[in-house]
């Protein structure tokens, strides 16, 4: 099970190939600026969408504020990850609902306060005031375990833009840098995706650190490793840039079980 899950991870990863990449070194030149696009809210827990004629799993995944790669994993899209019209897909994970009582189950509602008592008229009597019945505590958030080994950066640089849960264009961090600078390995792993199949990301490298572990890079100017190759923690494996990007950075993502981590709670401090 735990490499279906992996499998499922890094296959949802590929969502939206249109056509199998080059697993050589390629350079990309500079491209335009991107086109920005506007917030969406996230949609509301156990709400689904339609499929229609000409829809694709990352029109509807942007369209609904929701990033193609859970959108795949939340409906066990296989590949090549064609979608029907007629066939609904989820747009939340799914137990997303488990956490909600169901509709119609009045076991699970809150009845309504009785009414105060009424006395014969014999005198003014003070006002009742119903009991507050206190909500029950939210759990707190899932955390995963640590790593069975240790983070390093990927890349030289600062900051300018940080993991944002639940926000479908900010799972990552990214580092500014300048065009050619080296991108290396966070950890010791396997390459298992080197192309630029994913709308959004570029010239990406995935790589596969352990059954539940991944981490990307994204918008390279070039890759210098294949699929399948096996890597070290501080090997480069590509060269800065911005192929898909408005400026040279990179685009870093940690996934555990497919979910996307902050890496900043990963990474060593500096």
């Amino acid at each position: 099970m735990s490499r279906l899950r992996t499998s499922i991870a890094v296959f949802a990863m590929l969502a939206l190939l249109s056509a199998c990449a080059s697993s050589t070194v390629v350079r990309t030149p500079p491209r335009g600026k991107p086109s920005v696009s506007r917030p969406v809210a996230p949609p509301k827990p156990g709400s689904s969408a339609l499929i229609h004629k000409g829809d694709t799993l990352y029109r509807i995944a942007t369209t609904h504020g929701v990033s193609p790669l859970d959108l795949a994993m939340w409906n066990r899209v296989p590949p090549p990850y064609t979608i029907y019209p007629g066939q609904r897909l989820r747009l939340t994970a799914p137990d997303a609902r488990r956490n909600e009582p169901p509709r119609n189950d009045p076991s699970r509602s809150t009845p309504p306060p009785k009414p105060p008592a009424t006395r014969p008229p014999t005198g003014a009597s003070p006002p009742v005031t119903p009991p507050v019945i206190p909500s029950a505590p939210k759990p707190p958030p899932a955390v995963p375990p640590e790593a069975a080994f240790n983070w390093r950066w990927p890349a030289d640089g600062a900051i300018v833009a940080r993991f944002a849960a639940g926000d479908p264009t900010r799972q990552g961090v990214d580092i500014a840098g300048k065009s050619g600078s080296p991108v290396r390995a966070a950890a010791d792993g396997v390459v298992v995706y080197s192309g630029a199949g994913l709308v959004g990301y570029g010239e990406l490298i995935i790589v596969k650190h352990s059954e539940q572990w991944l981490s990307a890079y994204g918008h390279n100017r070039a890759r210098l490793v294949n699929e399948g190759q096996r890597v070290k923690a501080g090997d480069q494996i590509a060269e800065m840039g911005r192929s898909g990007a408005a400026r040279d950075m990179l685009h870093f993502e940690i996934r555990y079980n497919g979910k996307p981590q902050d890496p900043l709670l990963a990474l060593p401090k500096r």
